[in-house]
């Protein structure tokens, strides 16, 4: 399964290019999750969403459809994991509704900022501490203090969560890293951009998780065509379980061949209206 998306699809200039003019905005995204295969959540990065507004979307995306979501930046930039406060934190999350994307739900994206050094400890006990089902999310909501007004978790089927680990800072690139990410299941982000990011396509989980960032400057630039043949063929290889011939790994230990795998793939270069466009243009590459 390869699931092409985007990041967010709220966009101001994204009215009267890729929706249609006169779109009403609340409409906008049954309109974009009948184009695309995915979207990424970025709300909740910023602050902890309701559970009115996870059932709005789970109403606008049509059946099958799924739904990436940001986890929140007081976990990944402020607190850092550094002690049990994350603990809290992370059920508030958990219990903000998040739960009620039930069967639409995909991973989790847990994107560490540039100055967020590795740490083996604290990341660990990062990994420790994420749910990898909705019943063992659903155990640690309980724990949620006042700052959700409006808690539900009361998800019945268990289903698996998956996460995956966007890093921003060169020291991540040491084997230890990886190793870590592959004992918890947990996927490393192949993230693509022209900032001075770490770019690395170790794989250490059952699926993989992509951002393309833009091809001209951070959020900007639409794909070549040449870039996305490319990127289509090495989505292909991943999923049928193996990997490029030129994977830039960070570990020498090359991944286990699988029957098959799940690829996740966002286009997150929303300025001047490129990331819809570029996902449409890459997913009509992976049908043909």
């Amino acid at each position: 399964m390869i699931r092409i998306g985007i990041s967010g699809w709220r966009y101001a200039g994204w009215r009267g290019v890729f929706y249609p003019e006169g779109l009403a905005q609340k409409r906008e995204l049954e309109f974009a999750s009948r184009a695309v295969d995915s979207i990424e959540i970025n709300g909740s990065h910023y602050s902890l969403q309701t559970l009115k507004s996870y059932r709005a979307w789970y109403q606008a995306a049509p059946e099958g459809f799924v739904f990436a979501v940001k986890g929140p930046r007081y976990l990944t930039h402020m607190l850092r994991f550094r002690d049990e406060s994350a603990r809290p934190a992370m059920a508030n999350f958990l219990a903000s509704g998040v739960l009620a994307l039930e069967e639409k739900l995909g991973p989790m994206l847990w994107q560490f900022p540039p100055n967020f050094a590795f740490d083996s400890e604290r990341l660990e006990r990062f990994l420790a501490l994420i749910p990898h089902d909705t019943h063992a999310a659903r155990e640690l909501a309980r724990h949620h203090d006042s700052h959700v007004s409006e808690p539900w978790y009361e998800t019945s089927r268990r289903r698996r969560i998956r996460h995956a680990i966007e890093i921003r800072h060169d020291s991540f690139c040491t084997p230890e890293f990886p190793a870590l990410l592959r004992r918890h299941r947990v996927a490393l982000v192949i993230s693509d951009a022209v900032a001075e990011w770490p770019y690395a396509e170790d794989v250490t989980s059952d699926f993989l998780y992509l951002r393309l960032h833009g091809s001209e400057t951070l959020y900007g630039g639409a794909y070549s065509d040449a870039a996305l043949d490319r990127w289509a063929k090495r989505l292909q290889k991943w999923a049928s379980g193996h990997e490029p011939a030129d994977a830039q790994r960070i570990s020498p230990k090359r991944p286990r061949k699988a029957a098959h795998r799940d690829i996740y793939c966002y286009f997150d270069n929303d300025q001047k209206v490129k990331a819809p466009f570029d996902a449409k243009r890459l997913k009509a590459r992976i049908a043909s």
